[in-house]
This record gives structure tokens, C-alpha cells and sequence, in this order.
């Protein structure tokens, strides 16, 4: 009964690419901090509420776009920093559930800040508006939004992956994935690496922020909370022992999301979650290491 009511079009593969390149994004962002760290960031969705709330404010301060995106890279960039610097520094060498319990903390007082000072009501990020406008493509009516992210996440895997492989930089951040402690005995800057990282997954959440307004230009306390649950299954689902294998964890569960919200009747799109988290236990029953991560892998990146 359920297929037969099923209907999927271009504009729904498209949407549905679109924000799982979006998520894949999401996704390298929380596993470079893990990798480095060994941190599931909870707070990485509150991250990218930053970044729309600058995007928000720019827009109602009438400022060019260039400068909106800006402030958003700035704002995601420097609270990333400060996390790392005030919160995660200090808890290093705690056990990894008073690091886990600190993101957790970390994330529902930024929501609460945000609550406070924009209300409950939020603000609108209209700025990139035109980017949710259809452009024709074969006879095909295809939102802007959808080949902008999926070019933009492209583009930033393709950078990141010539980062870590051709940099030293990027070098020490494998090395310190693989085995931290060995790497620092090594010679490996420890703070250098991890603030990397941190700077790298800011400037992601920034991109997500960016992308994630167009579609929804409504900012509120709550903004890409429910994406960030959905990317950090699919992070657990893809292999969180691997960057590779994160991502396409992301960019999988995104894709299933998208395509099942664009091809379900309206008033039965509710059940998406149901579906995308249903299929999360299966995969997990089946492969806990991850989906994507090669069985008994320890490779970290």
C-alpha cells in the first residue's frame, strides 16, 4: 500500500541529493572533531543556529550578501574556537562521558541564549532567498538550492581531501586520529591539530548554516536541531571510525530523508522519521561497525 502511494520526480532526486550533501557536510564537520577528539559534539547543531542567527541579523541589517556569509563564517568559526578553548580544553583528559555530558550542556545553554535574546518567534534569513527559486533544466523544474549544495559539498570534500592528504597539516591530523598519544610522542602538536579541526568543522557549520537558510529562512532556538540527530545517526550507521564512511553515512541518511519526504503524500510525511530511524536499528543489527566502514577497521580518518 505504501509503494503504491510512493511518487518520486526529478525535483524530489534532486532535493533529496541536495540534502544529503548538505548532511555529508554535517557529517565530516562531527567526525573531524571526533577523530582528532574522540568527541561526539552534540553541540554542533547549535554550531550552525549560530551561523543562521548572523545570516538573520545581516538580513535585517540590510547588508550586502557577501558580508552576511561573512558574519556567519565568523560567528561559527569563533564559537567553535571557543568551546574548544573553554569548555573542551580544560575536560581533556577526563573520561569521555564528562566530555560527552559537557557538549550536551554546551548545546541546550547556547539554545537557551538563543531563546532568550531572539524569542521564540526568531528571525527571518532572507537574504540568499533567490537560491529557493526553480531553474529549468531539461523541462525540469529544479530549486536552485538543491545544485548549489550539491556543488558546494563537492567542492568542499574535494578541498578537504586534498588538506589532509598533500598538507602536513592534514598528515598530522590522520596520524593523530589513528593513535593520538603515539602521534603526540611523535612530535604531533596536539593543540595545533585539534585547533584545525575545530577551525575546519566551524567553517563547515558555517556552509550548512548558509545552505540550511535557504531552504528554511525561519531561524529559530531550534534550528538544525533535528538535522544534527539525523546526521549523527547517520554518522553511527556509515562508521564513525572513519571519515570517509561517516560521510557517506550522512550523505545516505540525508538522501533517504529527502526522498522519502519528497515522495510521500503531505499528510503522510510525518512518518519519515519513523522510517529513517527504523532503518538505523536494522543497519546497526546487522553491521554495528558501521555500514560503510571496512569490518575491523581502526583506521580513524
Amino acid at each position: 500500500m505504501l509503494a503504491s502511494v510512493i511518487t518520486v520526480d526529478w525535483q524530489t532526486l534532486a532535493d533529496a541529493t541536495g540534502q544529503g550533501a548538505v548532511y555529508a557536510l554535517m557529517a565530516v564537520g562531527i567526525g573531524l572533531v571526533f577523530g582528532v577528539m574522540r568527541l561526539v559534539n552534540f553541540a554542533y547543531g547549535q554550531i550552525v543556529m549560530a551561523g543562521a542567527f548572523a545570516l538573520a541579523l545581516a538580513s535585517g541589517w540590510n547588508w550586502p550578501v557577501w558580508a552576511g556569509i561573512g558574519l556567519c563564517f565568523a560567528v561559527a568559526i569563533g564559537l567553535s574556537l571557543g568551546m574548544e578553548v573553554a569548555v573542551f580544553r580544560p575536560l581533556r583528559g577526563q573520561p569521555p562521558a564528562v566530555m560527552l555530558i559537557a557538549t550536551f550542556a554546551v548545546a541546550f545553554l547556547l539554545q537557551s541564549i538563543a531563546l532568550l535574546w531572539f524569542g521564540s518567534l526568531g528571525r527571518i534569513a532572507a537574504s540568499l532567498s533567490s537560491l529557493a527559486r526553480p531553474v529549468s533544466i531539461g523541462g525540469v523544474e529544479i530549486r536552485k538550492v538543491s545544485l548549489v549544495s550539491i556543488g558546494i559539498a563537492a567542492v568542499c570534500l574535494l578541498a578537504l581531501s586534498l588538506l589532509l592528504n598533500r598538507t602536513s597539516v592534514g598528515l598530522h591530523m590522520r596520524a593523530a586520529a589513528i593513535d593520538f598519544q603515539t602521534a603526540r610522542l611523535l612530535g604531533v602538536n596536539a593543540d595545533r591539530v585539534i585547533t584545525s579541526a575545530v577551525v575546519l568543522s566551524g567553517a563547515l557549520a558555517a556552509v550548512v548554516s548558509v545552505m540550511l537558510t535557504v531552504s528554511n529562512p525561519l531561524v529559530t532556538s531550534g534550528f538544525a536541531l533535528y538535522d544534527t540527530i539525523v546526521v549523527l545517526a547517520g554518522v553511527v550507521v556509515g562508521g564513525m571510525t572513519r571519515l570517509l564512511s561517516a560521510t557517506l553515512g550522512g550523505f545516505a541518511i540525508g538522501f533517504a530523508s529527502g526522498l522519502l519526504g519528497g515522495a510521500l503524500p503531505t499528510n503522510q510525511s510525518q512518518y519519515v522519521p519513523t522510517f529513517v530511524f527504523g532503518l538505523v536499528i536494522v543497519v546497526l543489527l546487522v553491521r554495528p561497525e558501521g555500514l560503510f566502514a571496512p569490518r575491523g577497521s581502526v583506521d580513524r580518518v
